[in-house]
């Protein structure tokens, strides 16, 4: 966490008690966590919205998808039928 290790945190939990009391500690980790919790919630709101794609490009997504298939459908069966002209024999 940070490259502090657990002497470290310890120290800084005291120093913390120290100057801002037993009382007030509790309130600020409570602040804390609500901001964070703020802060996933607008992130998350911003990744739908990026997301998001509108009705009418992948309607036309789905239009130009389609169509390519039937093309390239097109395209081998053209293939299939046309027979190789075998050479004459004589």
């Amino acid at each position: 966490m940070f490259g502090l290790g657990a002497g470290e945190l310890l120290l800084i939990f005291v120093i913390a008690i120290l100057f801002l009391g037993p009382k007030k500690i509790p309130e600020l980790a409570k602040g804390l966590g609500q901001a964070v919790r703020e802060f996933q919630k607008a992130r998350d709101e911003m990744m739908n919205e990026i997301n998001k794609t509108p009705p009418a490009a992948s309607q036309t997504t789905a239009e130009v998808s389609k169509k390519a298939d039937v093309e390239v459908t097109a395209v081998k069966v053209e293939s299939a039928t046309d027979t190789p002209e075998s050479p004459k024999q004589s």
